[in-house]
């Protein structure tokens, strides 16, 4: 018989974990995005930080996943190891709030009709209806993320009463009470016991929840559940700074071990303030006393706030002994660390926060480029050795960003569920390559510039002048490129396709009154052929604009993506009014810049 009780126990508890995780998971994904904001602008005050780890945690429900979001963000150098500690006090106070919601255990049913409302029996089901409804019914942006949020509550509160139905029925065979008596004799077993669950389950929440299960049945007096609670600390503390120890910065990995230092003291200050107390005869009343949901909840919140108040004040003494343990790496600084540090892989469980640092990298790459572009460009007028150098190290610096973020964002893929964060995913896989390709083509054209000298060769005063017009139109179609990018500005990115087709137009042009100082013997042939080498990156680089402009516009506008080719053929056969009016207005403009250039 018993052997049932301990299947539903089980199943109880994986439904409980189970809607922890997908209504903690929910929470964080709905708000991510601006997790990255809020805690970059954590100034030196411990306080602010510390009341801001409570939020987050509060608002995530999972201490770890805070600390580790702060460490991406120590690595990245959003903030720095002294802004962090605050938050990493504060994040374990504010794991105490998912014990104050679960004492709703206590709730009797002889309790008020607002009460009972709040009863697990009736709110678990209450939820589940309400998160189906979100998700079958409503449309709305968030109508899925808060369908989640609900369902996991109602499933952990479903797995909570099914654990406390299982545990009540073990109790007759004396085996709970049995335990929990044993573990008063040794409180050290206990203490171990919390910090091996909380280990295992990797939460202490999780693990302080299944106690509050538990205490509903058994009889788990106060000097048996004080040493499991102050054992969970540890448990959960040291999965963290495994977690942090992923980053590839000294200092993330210091996030993780102050946070350990953190919770020992805390173990040690609770056990042997909780120990004197009871020596000198004050708990004689509650050591005994047999612990309920909400009695546990309320212990665990009174030991962290106490364990708060009393060591923020002390909090750098461990940021310095952390930097004593983890000593700094000297390695080669590269120009672009600090957004490579942003690709870290602890924020794959908040794609909002990942992506945040892929859009740094490849916002730093569109710049390099489109820098290198302008700089190339110059060297055709005025050749520079240094200025070619530049180009040339530049671009080793942009195919190693490219490495970066092209890896870091196959190795997010399996975390990216979402349909906003699918579009980004498949956006920033695109425009990774296309902007790569950009700075090859930079590189080209300084090359180019390069062998005019080396050949002693020289444009004619016309052949410069042709392509300083098709430079203005490169860097004009480049600005709107980047605007499309940095402000996921989807006007900007309709741009871009008139202003190409302009290109195309100019390009072809361009060849054939090439071709006619050929024939004119105006032109070598030798120079002829680097003026169309340059033509054709010129017109390269505004075809991978146009690719960019259309990963903008279909991350927007999903049915684009499906469409590309189709959307680009249905704008060059005169389907679209605003671009046919764009495109007689460049094409009018340039081909003026270019006669009046000729004459």
């Amino acid at each position: 018989m018993y052997f049932f009780n301990v299947i539903s126990l089980l199943g109880g508890l994986s439904l409980f974990l189970y809607g922890m995780r997908l209504m903690g998971n929910s929470l964080k994904e709905g708000q991510s995005g601006t997790l990255k904001v809020i805690m970059g602008k954590v100034t030196d005050n411990p306080v602010k930080a510390f009341l801001l780890g409570v939020l987050v945690t509060a608002v995530i429900q999972s201490s770890t996943a805070t600390i580790v979001i702060t460490s991406g963000l120590v690595a990245a150098g959003i903030i720095s190891l002294n802004q962090s500690l605050g938050i990493i006090v504060g994040a374990n106070v504010g794991t105490t709030v998912t014990g104050q919601i679960i004492r709703l255990l206590d709730v009797q049913s002889d309790a008020s009709f607002f009460l009972r409302l709040f009863q697990p029996s009736t709110l678990a089901p209450l939820a589940l209806i309400l998160g189906i409804i979100l998700i079958m019914f409503f449309k709305f942006k968030k109508s899925d993320n808060l369908g989640n949020i609900a369902i996991g509550f109602g499933i952990l509160f479903t797995g909570l009463l099914n654990m406390t139905a299982a545990v009540s029925g073990l109790k007759e065979s004396g085996i709970i009470d049995a335990l929990f008596l044993g573990l008063g004799n040794k409180p050290v077993l206990g203490y171990i016991v919390g910090a091996g669950v909380a280990f295992t389950l990797q939460s202490s929440s999780a693990t302080i929840g299944i106690l509050q299960a538990i205490s509903m049945a058994g009889d788990i007096p106060f000097k048996v559940a004080y040493v499991i609670i102050v054992g969970v600390y540890l448990g959960d503390c040291v999965t963290t700074a495994i977690v942090c120890s992923i980053g590839a910065k000294s200092d993330s990995k210091r996030v993780g071990i102050v946070n350990i230092m953190y919770n020992l003291a805390k173990t040690i200050l609770v056990i042997v303030v909780v120990f004197a107390i009871h020596k000198f005869g004050m708990l004689d009343n509650l050591w005994d006393m047999r612990m309920t949901s909400g009695t546990i909840a309320n212990t665990n919140t009174i030991f962290n706030i106490a364990c708060a108040i009393i060591m923020l004040p002390f909090m750098k003494l461990l940021g310095n002994s952390s930097r004593k343990i983890i000593k700094d790496k000297v390695t080669p600084e590269g120009k672009y660390d600090d957004k490579i540090a942003g690709l870290n892989p602890v924020f794959f469980n908040t794609p909002a926060i990942a992506f945040g640092g892929c859009y740094d990298c490849l916002d730093a790459m569109l710049h390099a480029s489109s820098d290198n572009i302008e700089k190339s460009i110059g060297l055709v007028r005025k050749f520079d050795e240094k200025v070619f150098d530049e180009i040339n190290e530049e671009e080793e610096n942009i195919d190693h960003l490219t490495d970066c973020v092209d890896t870091y964002l196959v190795n997010l893929s399996p975390h990216v569920k979402e349909d906003l964060h699918v579009r980004i995913m498949t956006e920033y896989h695109r425009v990774v390559k296309e902007f790569e390709r950009l700075g090859d083509h930079a590189v080209n054209i300084a090359e180019d510039a390069r062998e005019l000298v080396e050949d002693e060769t020289e444009f004619s005063e016309q052949a410069l002048s042709e392509l300083d017009v098709a430079f203005e139109l490169t860097k004009k179609i480049l600005n709107y490129t980047t605007i499309a990018f940095e402000r996921r500005d989807i006007e900007a990115a309709r741009h871009i396709e008139p202003l190409e087709e302009v290109m195309d137009d100019l390009t072809n042009t361009l060849h054939d009154n090439h071709l006619s100082r050929l024939r004119e013997g105006n032109c070598s042939v030798r120079a002829g052929i680097v003026f169309l080498d340059i033509l054709a990156n010129m017109e390269r680089i505004a075809d991978i604009c146009s690719n960019i402009g259309i990963a903008i516009i279909a991350r927007i506008k999903p049915e684009t993506a499906v469409q590309a080719h189709t959307y680009t053929s249905l704008l060059h056969q005169g389907g679209d009014s605003n671009f046919n009016e764009e495109y007689i207005a460049a094409h009018t403009e340039y081909f003026e810049k270019l006669s009046g250039e000729i004459n």
